[in-house]
C-alpha cells in the first residue's frame, strides 16, 4: 500500500492516480469510476462545449470529480469556468496557456488548481500564478504535448518547484510507470492512454480496438487532425500525437495542401468520426499504446497498476 502523500491529502484521494481530461473521451462515467476506485477522475472539458460538459457533470452526482480545460480555449468562453465551479468540482485542471486571472477564481471556489506543463520554465510560471499541483507532461503522451521526454522532465520539474506536488504524465500506463514516477520524485501519475479503452470510456469501440492492436511505434505527432477538425492551435510544439492511419499517411507530409482542401476535408473528417471510420478519424493515444491490451473497467486498471507498483517497490526494501 502506497503511503499517503501531500498530493493524496490535498486531493482527498486514496491512490496517486489521476485520469487525464481527454476531450470527448473522459466523460462523466469514466471520471466517476476512477474517483470511486480511489484515484481522481477528470472530465475532459477540452474545447469548452458547455452543454456536453453539463451533461457529463450530471453523471457524477455520486462521485466528486475534477474538470479539465484547454486554457487558451477557455479564455474564449470564460463563463464556462464559472458554470463548472458551481458544480463544486474537487479540482480544475488547466493546460496549454497561462493561468493568470483564472487561478484566483478556481481557488476561491474551493477547488484545487492543477496546471499541466511541458517545460521547467512553464512549471515555475505555473507556481507563480497559483498552481497547487503541477503535471509534468512528457512528449510521449497522447494528444497535444511538447517534446521533452518524461524521464528527464519530471525530476527537473520536481527540483524546480520545491514543495509543490508534481504529477508525472506521458508514457505511463501500468505499475512500472507509476513506480518509476515515484522514484523520480513525482507524487503521482496522470494517465490517458491507460484509460482510453476502459469500459467506461467514451471512445468509439473501433477506436478502442485500434489502440489494443497498436504499438507506440505506430504513433505520430502531426498538425493534420487539428486542421481537419478546425482547431486553430497557437504556435508552439503542441502537435497532436495519435496513431498513424490512412489520413496521416496522405496529409502529414503535405500539410500546405490540406488547408485549401478543408471545405471538403472537414466534412469528410466529421462523417468519419461519426461513423467510426478510423482510417480517417484520429485515435488520440500515446506511446504507452503497447501496454493496453484489453478492455477493462477503470477500477481494474487502477488495481492492477497499484499491485504491480507495490510489488516492484517492495523489492527495494
Amino acid at each position: 500500500m502506497l503511503a499517503p502523500s501531500k498530493l493524496t491529502e490535498l486531493l482527498a484521494i486514496a491512490h496517486p492516480v489521476l485520469l487525464a481530461p481527454m476531450a470527448g473521451i473522459s466523460g462523466g462515467r469514466l471520471a466517476a469510476a476512477v474517483t470511486q476506485a480511489g484515484g481522481l477522475g477528470f472530465i475532459g472539458g477540452g474545447y469548452c462545449e458547455g452543454e456536453w460538459l453539463q451533461e457529463q457533470l450530471a453523471l457524477c452526482s455520486d462521485a466528486s470529480v475534477g474538470v479539465g480545460f484547454i486554457t487558451w480555449a477557455l479564455r474564449t468562453r470564460p463563463a464556462l469556468l464559472q458554470a463548472a465551479l458551481l458544480k463544486r468540482p474537487r479540482s480544475v485542471f488547466l493546460s496549454f496557456g497561462a493561468v493568470d486571472g483564472l487561478a484566483t477564481l478556481v481557488r476561491e471556489a474551493g477547488a484545487v488548481l492543477i496546471v499541466q506543463v511541458q517545460t521547467v520554465s512553464q512549471a515555475r510560471e505555473a507556481i507563480a500564478q497559483g498552481a497547487q499541483v503541477v503535471v509534468a507532461q512528457g512528449g510521449e503522451a497522447g494528444g497535444h504535448g511538447g517534446w521533452r521526454g518524461t524521464m528527464a522532465l519530471v525530476p527537473a520539474v520536481v527540483d524546480a518547484v520545491g514543495d509543490v506536488p508534481v504529477v508525472a504524465a506521458g508514457g505511463i500506463a501500468d505499475g512500472r510507470g507509476l513506480a518509476a514516477a515515484l522514484m523520480l520524485g513525482a507524487s503521482g501519475v496522470l494517465c490517458g492512454t491507460a484509460f482510453y479503452a476502459a469500459v467506461e470510456s467514451l471512445a468509439h469501440a473501433a477506436s478502442k480496438q485500434r489502440l489494443i492492436d497498436a504499438s507506440g511505434d505506430d504513433t505520430v505527432k502531426s498538425p493534420v487532425f487539428d486542421i481537419a477538425r478546425g482547431f486553430d492551435w497557437p504556435d508552439g510544439p503542441w502537435q497532436l500525437r495519435t496513431l498513424r492511419n490512412h489520413y496521416t499517411q496522405r496529409w502529414a507530409h503535405d500539410v500546405p495542401a490540406l488547408r485549401p482542401a478543408m471545405a471538403k476535408e472537414s466534412i469528410r473528417y466529421s462523417q468519419a468520426r461519426t461513423s467510426g471510420d478510423f482510417d480517417v478519424a484520429a485515435t488520440i493515444v500515446g506511446e504507452a499504446a503497447d501496454l493496453v491490451k484489453t478492455i477493462r473497467p477503470a477500477a481494474q486498471i487502477i488495481q492492477l497498476m497499484l499491485d504491480q507498483c507495490n510489488q516492484l517497490l517492495s523489492r527495494n526494501h
